[in-house]
């Protein structure tokens, strides 16, 4: 049987997962500084809370849209953490498997074939098939190292056309950690008041910044919330990537699409993955999210010793001030990405991600996530350090 005639054409030309690949290499003997995965466990609060339950209660199914008290708790944090106010009720939330399946699921319900959604390069992996996926097409706007890769509206500008029915941004950013702050943000926003034209905004990083910054959504701007898609998870801030619980805030007219979609695909987000998420915010507010606030402590001090690290090796690198990644150029050792990461991998066993995995305009640079110990990260420049200077 020929089975790649029986392939949809689409699914045949996305490529697998640039990260995945390096991923599933690892052994014992490797450092990996691939996968952006938080290294602490989930906290242990959050753990117990959600074994007492399981101890005394069924575990049904929720409802499609999610559980009323957890989505109750994320109109509150978006309310007193980011200054997104003003949404009715609960309806304006859909609880979903991870911030991923949120995006997936606002693609599949506002594109028709052909519609365009704007994105910007380099970003996660999943966009572009997210988009192609669902019929859209995907429209590029690259970022650059020397702009510290911040998103520029006159470049989103000159992408927009009829046919645009979105603008996907993500800040802080997958692979570049680069923020964006009000006054950019109103930049972009000028753009889509007056229009049709929605945002959709990835936010699952934006309780990690640094340098004394703070996350600001486009949707906390006047005019923006009612034509803006909020996506986001307890996956980085919580330390809880295998819970897989994500959320979607906007307008209910919005919602209510994406909830029939995810009704007919998956029907609720795993129970027991919400009653952590309701130990993460409760507890959150009652200690001012001391957990999350301890984590990004941590990585302060290990961003700052890779990136030192990277320039004192002639491997250029933007300090980021979100996320948990850096992205250092490696155009100097005359490689390109993919080359460095493999060669690297074969030599010294370090894992690292190529640019080129997160678009065109990661060429030249790869990605390394400091989500790891500080003792990993020390042994990894190590090896980088000997691999660097072997080759000039």
């Amino acid at each position: 049987m020929d089975y790649q005639s029986l392939l949809s054409n689409c699914v045949k030309r996305i490529p697998p997962s640039g990260i995945r690949k390096y991923f599933d290499l690892l052994d014992d003997s490797h450092i990996s500084l691939g996968v952006g995965e938080p290294d602490f466990p989930t906290p242990d609060r959050i753990r117990k809370y959600v074994a007492e339950r399981l101890k005394t209660e069924r575990v049904p199914y929720s409802s499609n849209s999610g559980d009323p008290h957890l989505r109750e708790l994320i109109l509150r944090y978006l309310d007193e953490k980011y200054d997104i106010n003003g949404y009715e009720s609960i309806e304006n939330v859909l609880i979903t498997v991870g911030a991923s399946q949120a995006i997936d699921l606002a693609m599949r319900a506002i594109l028709n074939p052909g519609d365009e959604v704007i994105y910007h390069e380099p970003c996660y992996v999943s966009y572009t098939p997210s988009i192609e996926l669902a019929g859209g097409k995907a429209v590029k706007v690259l970022t650059k190292h020397e702009d510290r890769f911040k998103l520029n509206a006159e470049a989103v500008k000159a992408a927009i056309t009829p046919k645009t029915k979105a603008i996907l941004i993500a800040f802080p950013t997958n692979p570049t950690g680069a923020i964006m702050g009000k006054s950019d943000m109103e930049a972009i926003a000028d753009l889509v008041r007056g229009t049709d034209i929605l945002i959709i905004t990835d936010e699952i990083y934006a309780e990690l910044t640094f340098n004394g910054k703070e996350h600001f959504s486009i949707a906390s701007l006047p005019g923006m919330r009612e034509r803006t898609i909020v996506l986001n998870g307890f996956s980085k801030a919580f330390s809880m990537t295998g819970w897989r619980l994500g959320y979607a805030a906007g307008p209910q007219e919005l919602i209510a699409a994406m909830r029939k979609v995810h009704q007919l695909t998956m029907l609720c987000a795993p129970t027991p993955a919400q009653w952590a998420g309701i130990a993460a915010l409760e507890q959150g507010f009652a200690d001012n999210f001391a957990d999350t606030r301890y984590m990004i402590d941590q990585y302060e001090s290990r961003r700052r010793y890779i990136i030192d690290a990277f320039n004192s090796f002639g491997l250029e690198c933007n300090e980021p001030e979100g996320a948990f990644y850096v992205f250092p150029s490696i155009k100097s050792t005359g490689l390109t990405s993919e080359q460095f990461c493999d060669q690297l991998l074969a030599s010294k066993k370090v894992v690292t991600v190529p640019g080129s995995a997160f678009g065109e305009a990661g060429e030249g640079h790869i990605r390394c996530c400091y989500a790891t110990s500080k003792e990993h990260i020390e042994e990894a420049m190590r090896r980088v350090g000997e691999f660097v200077k072997e080759l000039r």
